[in-house]
């Protein structure tokens, strides 16, 4: 059995980054782009900055987030 997960916008493998989730096709840690738009960068500066990332990838997971958000109960 593997213990790789894989999605259409994230992977994890213990193979890459130690299993760290990262974007898929690259080695950039998905919390990179939480720190950028924390850190009060654009979407943009992050992809020029990981050029690796296609922004379809980005604009997803910030959905996927927002998504969650609006339905965590806190």
């Amino acid at each position: 059995m593997s213990t790789e997960v894989q999605t259409q916008i994230i992977s994890r493998s213990p193979n890459i980054l130690s299993g760290t989730p990262v974007f898929v096709g690259t080695r950039v840690p998905v919390q990179t782009i939480i720190d950028y738009v924390a850190g009060g960068h654009s979407l943009d500066e992050f992809l020029d900055d990981f050029p690796t990332v296609r922004r379809e990838q980005a604009l997803e997971l910030l959905e996927q987030i927002k998504r969650q958000l609006i339905n965590a109960r806190i």
